[in-house]
């Protein structure tokens, strides 16, 4: 095998290790997005974190 090929190779085999990770994490991830909805850290205009406090 040249360089090359190995070089693919590995290339391949990361990306798909990192696939399976993200697989794996996702509804933990999706928990998180719903939490931080519930508590009002979304961005935009209505974030009480942004909002001028007079």
């Amino acid at each position: 095998m040249n360089a090359k090929r190995i070089l693919m190779a590995e290339a391949v085999v990361l990306g798909g290790a990192a696939l399976a990770l993200l697989v794996a994490e996702f509804p933990g991830i999706v928990r998180e997005m719903r939490l931080w909805r519930m508590a009002g850290f979304r961005p935009g205009p209505g974030n009480p974190l942004r909002a001028k406090r007079a």
